[in-house]
């Protein structure tokens, strides 16, 4: 296969845990945007750690309301899934569309540089495609 979709829209369990017009949980997933997406979050993580990353999508829809199942703001809801989802390979990879082309390997990323003061760490130092195969040649 080439790759997984999960499908976190349309009402479904997932789309259930993201809006807060259906979930009314009281524990750790559910109130605040925060918690509310850390499930789905979670499923990416636990789908991405099996078959890679980069085999791996979500399905989204937070404007949608079905079955009035809709969330008071989706435009942060789907920003913040987003920006969840979406940033760690761009920042490692100054060049991912080009890589996604040619069908290359990606860096990989350190979490723990990301959003620091650190002018030297993290959204700098890593190479472009032609510097990393230039060095691993």
């Amino acid at each position: 296969f080439d790759g997984v979709e999960i499908h976190g829209a349309h009402g479904y369990l997932l789309d259930q845990f993201l809006k807060d017009q259906v979930n009314d949980r009281t524990d750790i997933y559910g109130g605040t945007l925060e918690n509310r997406c850390r499930f789905p979050l979670e499923v990416v993580e636990a789908v991405a750690n099996e078959i890679g990353a980069d085999r791996v999508g979500i399905r989204l829809s937070p404007f949608a309301n079905y079955m009035e199942s809709g969330d008071s703001n989706p435009e942060a809801l789907g920003l913040y899934m987003a920006e969840s989802l979406n940033n760690r390979w761009f920042l490692a990879n100054p060049d991912l569309p080009k890589r996604f082309e040619l069908d290359a390997p990606l860096n990989k990323y350190n979490r723990e540089t990301f959003y620091i003061s650190d002018p030297v760490r993290g959204y700098v130092d890593y190479p472009f495609l032609e510097s990393s195969t230039a060095v691993s040649s």
